[in-house]
């Protein structure tokens, strides 16, 4: 591998990473803290994620707990779960909070099946976009006679390949959370 190629493939490498952070986020019938990401609370006039203002268990398979360190932020979490797209209803005792989750439906996991792979797509896009940026750059060094004809033929063979290896990772990864979530 080229040391010109090797900043393109970190590049690739944040897009799988990116695409698993992405994955994560699909609720799948499990109970998972990482579908709270990106739920925010309004903590004292700043927007805060919950898991900064209560701590979040997995109490059971399908059961998510949520438990505030400051019991006033309790109607807080349960308004911020409430609007946000989880879809879930929290259920509230004063001290703990317990949001759990149905198991899907046949049509349910259809859907999160297309949306992972939408996911799996857009990161193809990304890891093209950072293919075709590469070779726009050789093509300018080349130009700029700062490449020649032989070392841009092997830079591109080069960038193909390691799009080539991000691509059926990307696959992989795919594959797997569809397996994940037909599992359930």
């Amino acid at each position: 591998m080229s040391e010109e190629t090797k900043a393109y493939e970190g590049k690739m490498a944040n897009v799988i990473t990116h695409l698993v952070k992405e994955h994560s986020t699909i609720r799948a019938g499990r109970a998972n803290p990482a579908i709270l990401d990106r739920v925010t609370v309004d903590y004292y006039g700043t927007p805060t994620p919950i898991n900064q203002v209560a701590a979040v268990a997995v109490a059971e398979a399908r059961v998510l707990t949520i438990s505030p360190w400051d019991t006033s932020m309790m109607r807080a979490i349960e308004k911020a779960i409430l609007t946000s797209d989880i879809g879930i209803n929290p259920t509230n005792d004063g001290r703990v909070m317990r949001l759990v989750f149905p198991a899907p439906t046949e049509e349910r996991r259809k859907q999160l099946v297309k949306d992972a792979q939408r996911m799996g797509e857009e990161a193809k896009v990304a890891v093209r976009n950072v293919r075709r940026d590469a070779l726009e750059k050789f093509k300018a060094q080349k130009k700029a006679s700062e490449l020649t004809e032989d070392d841009l033929k092997k830079l591109e063979t080069e960038m193909q390949k390691l799009t080539d290896k991000f691509i059926k990772e990307i696959d992989k990864t795919c594959e797997a959370k569809n397996r994940e979530i037909m599992e359930i």
